[in-house]
């Protein structure tokens, strides 16, 4: 290896000449943290909002399907005591720190629970009765999130996004928009940084379950028109949209048969794009800069559309998981990107 010997103080170089040879730091961006599909999650909420300090980002942006799918009841009997069936276990006879700690496991992994009576738990057999209780049940759990991220995020500088997808309620909404911390993103243009802006949806094309924030293809394409109207600069403008696009590799799903269960061949389960063809067309008719998608939680892997780096993050909240890309953006330029778990 060749190496130069030190100057003496005779012959040290000039200050124009050493600059030559000085390292130069490498471009400062703004860097993203990127996680989606929690599905009500504790503890994958929790995680995401300690990521903003722990990786020194600039934005935390958590995109759709933040609110879980299941109710579960726990059932007070007449001696005080508390009863639970959660998956394969069953619960007796908890007191109350029991039943603190089974709530704390299942809300780890994005179920919730109602505490109920017999009465109660009767009543929650009538469908439409039980829909309301968990519509209730979800709200609650949204407002108390966005406290915790008030309290989390207040005065830290860093800003936090959120935006709910296609399995998630349209009522959870208001308890987002009013918070002065967490920046409701659905459906707006927003200004990053001097360069840099952001459009976010989680609307998705149409799936087998006709959850509350599908639209045709045509219509999702003229939602995210509509938002894409006033960018200024779409090489600088990162798309949060939460379908990734068709045939992408990110979209790739187990396949359905009509009964909606998996379809099995030779080599196991099959596999079908499931993504948005309204996505894919705007991402290579536009342009941007960074695609942020969620939706498959299969599809984790990034792929280029033209100049255009998508990314899926996947999930796996189930197990407590929470799976996130961190990217650094430049101007014009995509300076870094990592997939983390943790």
């Amino acid at each position: 290896m060749w190496t130069s010997p030190l100057p003496s103080s005779r012959s040290r170089p000039s200050d124009d000449v050493a600059g030559l040879f000085a390292k130069r730091p490498r471009e400062r961006g703004r860097r993203i943290f990127f996680a989606t599909d929690v599905h009500g999650s504790e503890r994958c909420f929790r995680k995401f909002l300690n990521a903003g300090k722990f990786y020194g980002v600039d934005y935390l942006v958590l995109g759709g399907d933040i609110t879980g799918k299941l109710i579960v009841p726990i059932v007070r009997s007449a001696t005080g005591l508390y009863e639970c069936r959660y998956g394969d276990a069953a619960y007796a006879d908890l007191d109350e720190h029991g039943v603190e700690a089974l709530r704390e496991l299942i809300r780890g992994f994005g179920h919730y629970t109602v505490t109920v009576d017999a009465d109660e738990l009767e009543a929650l057999q009538r469908e439409d009765y039980r829909d309301q209780v968990f519509r209730d049940v979800v709200r609650r759990s949204i407002e108390d999130w966005v406290a915790l991220a008030e309290d989390r995020l207040r005065g830290s500088g860093i800003r936090c996004f959120m935006a709910p997808g296609n399995d998630d309620f349209l009522s959870i909404d208001p308890a987002i928009e009013s918070s002065d911390v967490v920046e409701f993103a659905e459906n707006r243009l927003l200004q990053l940084d001097d360069l840099h802006e952001m459009i976010t949806t989680g609307y998705s094309n149409p799936t087998p379950w006709n959850t509350e924030r599908e639209l045709p293809e045509g219509a999702l394409r003229a939602r995210i028109d509509g938002m894409a109207d006033g960018v200024r600069d779409p090489a600088n403008l990162i798309v949060v949209l939460h379908p990734p696009p068709y045939q992408s590799g990110l979209d790739d799903a187990p396949e359905l048969n009509a009964n909606l269960e998996m379809s099995l061949s030779a080599g196991g389960v099959k596999m079908a794009p499931v993504g948005s063809i309204a996505v894919r067309e705007f991402i290579e008719e536009t342009q941007p800069l960074l695609g942020l998608h969620g939706h498959v939680h299969e599809g984790r892997g990034t792929v280029t559309i033209g100049r255009t780096l998508c990314l899926n993050p996947g999930s796996s909240y189930t197990e407590g998981i929470l799976s996130a890309a961190i990217v650094e953006v430049g101007d014009g330029t995509v300076l870094s990107c990592q997939f983390v778990n943790g």
